[in-house]
């Protein structure tokens, strides 16, 4: 049944979205994807050899981006952020997370119907439903993939269930910049079999040192999220009407905390409420 499910959403995809090559014009979408419909971890052998480099499993220290300098350009400066929100994306392995969950009463059921038939089975984008599906915490683990010469090209973010060990999210982060664009965007994407979801995130700072990621609406090619499906020697991608904001800043007891926001066009679906702390905390 699941074979038959997933092998038909791809097949909506494919219809959907438009031809795209990603070893040429359209190098933008490349990214990893999941060799077997459990994603995990499993991508991640994948990917260090497509790129020819290695893996550092359970980096100390490591972050989901070597330098927010990275990132600077036209409305973004690393150096107006907060030291603390710098500290939590270069050295993200150095820090722990609580978080909080809350549903639109419009998208719960269909959030709930994704989650049963797709999200936990696969273990990918198994987004929380109830506040007590995070009731015992989150883990993360950070995996530093480097290119052949030993320079970081990515880094895997997983993040599981503290209660069950189930995994939520896995997705490689990275720096990109878009056919076109004059800044930097944050991109991640989640793998999955034979394809993956990508965000692309146009950065900004706050008069309070605070960091906005938001994948606005746009056109293709532009900052925003898609669906890539690789399969039968050809790929396809559309970009899709899912729309997220990241606050990342330090509230007044200093605290690091996130809200993020995903929206469906213009209503939101569901947000979710980070608490950051240094783990020698």
């Amino acid at each position: 049944m699941s074979h038959w499910l997933d092998a038909g959403v791809r097949g909506f995809w494919r219809v959907a979205g438009r031809a795209v090559n990603l070893a040429g014009d359209d190098s933008w979408l490349a990214a990893p994807t999941s060799l077997s419909p459990r994603v995990a971890d499993s991508w991640l052998d994948a990917e260090a050899e497509r790129l020819g480099g290695r893996l550092e499993h359970n980096s100390v220290g490591g972050g989901l981006l070597p330098s927010m300098a990275m990132l600077d350009g036209p409305g973004f400066s690393a150096a107006a952020l907060r030291p603390e929100i710098r500290d939590f994306y270069e050295h993200t392995a150095d820090w722990r997370l609580e978080v909080w969950s809350a549903w639109s009463p419009l998208f719960w059921p269909g959030g709930e119907l994704i989650s049963r038939l797709y999200g936990r089975r696969v273990e990918q984008l198994a987004l929380p439903m109830r506040p007590l599906d995070v009731a015992h915490g989150m883990d993360s683990r950070v995996t530093l993939i480097s290119d052949a010469a030993g320079a970081q090209v990515g880094a895997a973010w997983e993040r599981m269930l503290r209660g069950s060990g189930r995994h939520v999210f896995s997705g490689c982060y990275s720096a990109r910049r878009l056919p076109g664009s004059d800044h930097m965007s944050v991109h991640v994407a989640f793998p999955l079999e034979a394809g993956n979801v990508q965000v692309f995130l146009r950065p900004s700072v706050t008069a309070e040192g605070a960091l906005l990621l938001e994948s606005p609406s746009g056109r293709f090619g532009e900052d925003g999220a898609y669906v890539v499906v690789e399969e039968r020697g050809s790929a396809h991608a559309v970009r899709v009407p899912l729309h997220e904001t990241f606050h990342v800043y330090v509230d007044p007891a200093g605290v690091l905390r996130t809200d993020h926001e995903l929206r469906l066009r213009g209503r939101w679906v569901t947000r979710l409420h980070y608490r950051l702390e240094r783990r020698e905390a």
